[in-house]
């Protein structure tokens, strides 16, 4: 399929198939989908920084004047990467509240596999099909809730941005190189200074080994008292 894409922004329309209008002389040596899968495999092995048309013109042979024959931008060539690495929802099972969190677990495991994905700049509501298909799973399962799409909307947004606010702190902990805070050696340092600084809770914290760079349970808690918060307006409904 192919159209004029005017004034339309970057990558929308590639992202749902409709190819620029195709102008006369010698055919195209690459497709689209080609320079895609190539900016996926880029940054699943070097991150998202080696996602460039320069980089991708020199792996294929290619020019990189030459590549914007098939994309119009670094920017148009991100959103289409993005969008292709998301791929398709799980099926998610019955009851909003199950829904959502097979829906959050997924996404966070994905961005553990694909950590490039957090570094995609956000430039509005999404617009493209496998993005919008994420987005169209959960906000299925939320429409039994009998809140308003505004609401439904905002639910969405809000697991949305917990899930990758998580995955980027874990992702964060994940590569740090510094000495874990937990460490006997640091327990000893700060104890005394935090009891006779004035910091009697964070020291109980530390006496009771609750206060560490790990993330265990914490997905799980602060999902739980994010649908907590959605059940308690859900209550709230005449």
């Amino acid at each position: 399929m192919t159209e004029d894409r005017g004034d339309l922004p970057p990558g929308l329309a590639l992202s749902w198939g409709v190819l620029p209008v195709q102008r006369r002389g010698p055919k195209p040596a690459l497709t689209v989908e080609q320079i895609v899968a190539t900016g996926i495999e880029f940054g699943d092995r070097y991150g998202f920084e080696a996602i460039s048309l320069q980089r991708i013109a020199a792996h294929l042979g290619v020019t990189t004047n030459a590549m914007y024959r098939y994309v119009r931008s670094k920017e148009e060539l991100i959103v289409l990467v993005h969008d292709k690495a998301m791929g398709a929802p799980p099926e998610l099972p019955a009851g909003w509240r199950a829904a959502a969190i097979a829906w959050v677990d997924a996404q966070v495991k994905q961005y553990a596999e694909r950590p490039w994905m957090l570094d995609v700049p956000i430039r509005g509501a999404p617009v493209t099909p496998r993005v919008l298909r994420w987005a169209e799973a959960m906000l299925a399962a939320l429409a039994e809730t009998g809140l308003s799409q505004h609401d439904n909307l905002g639910c969405l947004l809000l697991l949305d941005g917990y899930t990758r606010n998580y995955a980027d702190l874990a992702r964060q902990l994940g590569r740090s190189e510094n000495t874990p805070v937990q460490a006997e050696q640091v327990g000893r340092f700060l104890v005394p200074r935090l009891v006779e600084g004035g910091y009697p809770t964070l020291a109980s914290l530390y006496l009771n080994s609750e206060y560490e760079d790990e993330l265990d349970d914490d997905l799980e808690f602060g999902l739980a008292r994010i649908l907590d918060g959605i059940e308690a307006l859900i209550a709230k409904l005449p």
